[in-house]
């Protein structure tokens, strides 16, 4: 599948932070060739820069494709979308600066040293690469965007499906219903929100698993990990779980996961999930005073403080 190579499946190695390096290094050297073709002009240090310019607005767009994978691969709620967007942008304008820069070029290829204004245009479109690369790096090493996921053979899920479970009047267990089973092909994963618990389901093996959804070392999205048999393998350290018991089986992690159990029941994915007995009224309003005097965090949010709900 064409998205596959895009995202470097086949070479085991992501293809954007692959390619972009080539651009980079470019629009560098062109500024450097610029500003030594002021310093030693006549050297034919101008046409150099021009060259260098155009292989690098070539090698930019080339890049820039399998980065459209990659962004639109990014689920709309996770926290770095905003700033995976404003990479993109300062991309664009940053192409469109140099481009102009080149347009400026032309018919000055034989001058002494670069003119001015198409000077200038560079150091503005330097500036905006500067930028745009902190935030490529922060996506990766900060926000764990697309690390990982070349290892994977299927596809990852896009959206968290939210459950509502109706209060009980016991702590038995209830059964949910997540999916259809033909919602899953083997080794593909559904995430999900049951009742404040954020789990991945899993088909594996010919049978259907729910476990949460962060790996307990530094939170990495399982639902995006690779699958072995019944082992999951977190996709940002690659900490190793078995799904049907949730057990540690290969580090950084120490903590076992939380697992549920699942039933099949008339085709769907049902998870069960146990509820305490609701409150009475007196206590929860009593429970919500005390958390607002003390700090607590408000249950209505998730772990980013953003308004909990689904895509």
């Amino acid at each position: 599948m064409l998205r596959n190579v895009l995202q470097g499946k086949p070479l085991r190695h992501p293809l954007h932070p692959l390619l972009v390096h080539f651009p980079v290094g470019l629009f560098v050297l062109t500024l450097v060739l610029d500003l030594v073709s002021h310093a030693f002009s006549g050297q034919g240090f101008t046409r150099a820069a021009f060259y260098a310019l155009a292989t690098g607005l070539v090698a930019a767009l080339v890049a820039a494709i399998p980065g459209f994978i990659d962004y639109a691969d990014i689920r709309d709620d996770h926290p770095g979308k905003r700033t995976a967007t404003l990479h993109m942008v300062l991309n664009l304008l940053m192409v469109g600066t140099y481009a102009v820069s080149f347009g400026l070029r032309l018919g000055h290829l034989d001058a002494p040293s670069t003119p001015s204004l198409p000077l200038l245009v560079s150091v503005g479109g330097f500036a905006l690469l500067s930028i745009s690369g902190y935030l490529g790096g922060r996506l990766v090493y900060g926000e764990g965007i697309a690390v990982g996921r070349h290892r994977r053979k299927t596809q990852t899920p896009q959206h968290t499906i939210g459950i509502a479970v109706p209060p009980s009047r016991d702590d038995k267990i209830q059964f949910a219903p997540v999916a259809r089973t033909t919602d899953l092909r083997s080794g593909e994963t559904i995430r999900a929100e049951i009742d404040g618990n954020v789990m991945c389901i899993a088909f594996l093996e010919g049978n259907y698993y729910a476990f949460q959804e962060f790996c307990t070392h530094r939170f990495g999205p399982l639902s995006e990990g690779c699958f072995n048999k019944t082992e999951v393998e977190c996709p940002w350290h690659r900490s190793r779980f078995d799904v049907r018991t949730g057990k540690v089986l290969h580090g950084p992690a120490k903590v076992d996961l939380k697992t549920w159990p699942v039933e099949i029941r008339d085709g769907q994915i049902c998870v069960g999930i146990t509820r305490q007995p609701k409150a009475p009224i007196a206590q929860a309003f009593f429970q919500s005073r005390f958390n607002e005097r003390s700090g607590a965090q408000n249950p209505d949010k998730d772990v980013f403080g953003r308004q909990s709900g689904l895509d």
